[in-house]
This record gives C-alpha cells, structure tokens and sequence, in this order.
C-alpha cells in the first residue's frame, strides 16, 4: 500500500483550519440540497450519499466488496448513528472536563486540541452488532436490534491527541475510576470506560480521518477512537467528558452493549443486564455481496480479517463439505490495530456453494465453530457459511 508522506504540524493546523471552514460551507449548502424543508426533500440522517451503502433505518452499511485498499474510504466507511448526523461548527466546539476525578475541571476549544500532542493510528472500528442477521439467516434465532449484515466495520487512519493528554490537564485524580464520554447528538449517547482503558495512548480524541478533516457522519469536529473496543465506545462528536472516583453505571453499559441469555445470569452482573461488551472478537469476512453470484472458472476471493488482541497471523478458507481448511495469502501491512486484507484462488463450478473462511490472531485467538446465543445479538464470530451461486 502505498501511503502519502505526513506533511509538518504547522502545515496540518493550517490545511486542518480551511478545510473546516470548507467542510461547514458543504454541510450547510448539503443540508439544504438534501435536507431541507425549502427543496421539500424529507432530510436524511446522514451527510454523506447513501447510495453506496446497504441502508438501514439510521445507519448506513458498509459493501465490502466495493473496498480494495487497507483504508476504507471515508465515503465507502459505514455510519452507525443512534439519532441523525448534527451539523456542528468548530468555532462553537467547547469540550468540558468534569466531575468529582478531575481535581482541574476545564473547558477546550477545538484549537486548543489541535495545539496538543498529535497521534496517527491506524485502526478498525466495529459495532458490536455487526453480523447480527446471521443469528437469524445462518442459526435461525433472530436477535433484536439492527439486522447488520458483515459491513459494519472499517478501517482508517485516525489523527488526533491521547485522551490521557486531555484528561491530565484536567488534574486527574489517583482515586478516579470512570471516564464517561458524553456526544451533543440527540440523547447524548454515551460510554463509560475504567480509567486504565482511557489512560491507554491509543485510546484517541481524533479531529482528521484518512489524512482529512473528521466528515460530520463520523464525529465531527472531535470524537474518540477506542482500538479494539465496540465501537460504541467510540463516540462520536463529543462534548463533554465526566471524571468519576466510582463505577458509572448508564443504559449503554447496563441494558444496552450488554449479552443477555441464560449464559450471563443477570444476578451476577448486577447493575447491568448481562456482560458488559468492551473488548471484540476476532473476525474474517469475505468481499462479496450476500449471496454472491460468480462466473464459472478460476475466481480470486478476497476478504478482510481483523482480531482485538493483535495481528492476524493466519486466515483459512474452504467451500462447501471439505473437512480440511486451506491457507489464504495474507496481503501486507499487517498492523497490531488495523485489519489484513486476504486472498485465495477459488475454482468456481457451477451450481450453489458455500465458501467459509476464519482467523487466528498472534495470539492463538481464533473463530469458533459455535456461540451461544445472546438476545441482542452482539459479537458473533463463526466461520460465515457464505453463500455462492456460479453459473
């Protein structure tokens, strides 16, 4: 992969600043082409063009077949939304830093994030229910919530500054333990983390994604990036952050982002409902739409594998009975935070098939042949039967 030279600090704030004022002029001018009452269009509740994605109510899902590089563009990188996209501006951006762990609660412009210490990562970003129509469409038990097929994930390079920058100028306290981060969408979603968790270098407050300013789908002027955690945790544009010397219990870690079923008794999870999701699993998908149909002959699949707990050191393939799993070619980079890209030739005969593929990370964690059932359909990671007509 071929990757653009970083240009200097003062170069970026400068090229960051007009692109800001650029991106405000296009969602305004957007927001009124698409939008608004005046063009009697009923508004949508994203910025970008849906068109590409696989549409859902509020959310808008990746096609990975429609992906080449190891960045998903931003234009292709899918949206979860739990109300529509806010139109902000930067010039009234303020991020608050409070509560009873902060011994110095303080109040930041975005330029005075943007003077902070800057960090690059490259990074996937996954909903915990990416996959759930699978409990229905592979398993045949249906679990609540937004039917996700495989592209509710993605991968980017992300700038911004260490929340633990932010977080010691507020005066971090050593008796703090949650760290909640609250959006300005409709609701305020929000998500708790431990201290040691948003204390992490990589845990981000991004303003620049792909080497451009953060689009508004994705959290503009600032959200955060969480490597390896739900992508809830993640949240998108941020305006304040609450400091607590206690456990912070709230719907999104007590009702919602949580496995409910019979192996999660909720007595034993008390506040919550279940198993509090922070940490995801270790996923491979292959880039074709469901199902997919192929001309007969030799076919080069492609795919994406991606694990929590570090690099993919291994991705296996096989279609329909075979009992022996083959190995794909894992194409590089290979990133501790980031997915691979794969690949393998596949000769195609006509008829219906099922192709699988699964992942192991450098740490052995591999996909299962089974997961129990949890009723909100969160983190399922079998080998995918997918489904394959060639003729």
């Amino acid at each position: 992969m071929s990757r653009i030279t970083p240009p200097s600090r003062r170069e970026f704030l400068l090229t960051l600043g007009a692109a800001s004022g650029a991106l405000l002029t296009a969602c305004g001018s957007e927001t009124g082409a698409r939008g608004g009452a005046e063009a009697g269009v009923p508004p949508t509740p994203w910025v970008k063009d849906p068109g590409p994605f696989i549409r859902h109510p509020t959310n808008l899902e990746t096609r990975l077949e429609l992906l080449e590089g190891l960045l998903t563009p931003n234009e292709l990188f899918f949206v979860r939304n739990h109300a529509p996209t806010p139109r902000l501006d930067a010039a009234d951006f303020r991020l608050r830093v409070e509560g009873d762990g902060a011994a110095n609660p303080i109040e930041l412009s975005y330029e005075d994030i943007l003077r902070l210490p800057s960090r690059t990562l490259i990074a996937y970003l996954e909903c915990a229910g990416n996959w759930r129509s699978f409990f229905d469409r592979v398993l045949g038990t249906p679990a609540r919530g937004g039917q996700w097929g495989t592209g509710a994930v993605g991968c980017a390079e992300w700038t911004g500054t260490s929340l633990a920058n932010v977080l010691h100028l507020a005066g971090l306290r050593d008796s703090a333990m949650d760290v909640n981060l609250f959006g300005v969408d409709a609701g305020e979603f929000n998500r708790p983390m431990p201290v040691d968790k948003a204390l992490d270098p990589n845990t981000l407050l991004v303003y620049a994604m792909n080497g451009a300013v953060l689009p508004p789908d994705h959290g503009y002027p600032i959200r955060a990036v969480v490597p390896g955690w739900a992508g809830s945790n993640s949240v998108k544009w941020l305006g304040r952050i609450a400091v607590s010397t206690e456990r912070q219990w709230v719907r999104n870690n007590t009702t919602s982002y949580v496995l409910i079923g019979p192996r999660w008794p909720k007595e034993q999870h008390d506040p919550a409902d279940g198993a509090v999701i922070t940490t995801l699993a270790v996923k491979s998908a292959l880039a074709l739409p469901w199902p997919a149909r192929l001309a007969t002959g030799r076919q080069l699949l492609r795919g994406f594998a991606y694990s929590p707990h570090g690099r993919i050191t291994r991705v296996e393939w096989k279609a329909d009975e075979a009992t022996r799993w083959s190995r794909a070619q894992i194409l590089e980079p290979v990133l501790p935070h980031a997915w691979v890209r794969f690949e393998f030739p596949w000769t195609a005969t006509p008829g219906s098939h099922t192709v699988r593929v699964r992942a192991t990370d450098e740490r052995g964690n591999t996909q299962p042949d089974s997961v129990p059932f949890n009723e909100k359909g969160y983190l399922l990671n079998i080998p995918l039967p997918h489904p394959v007509e060639v003729a």
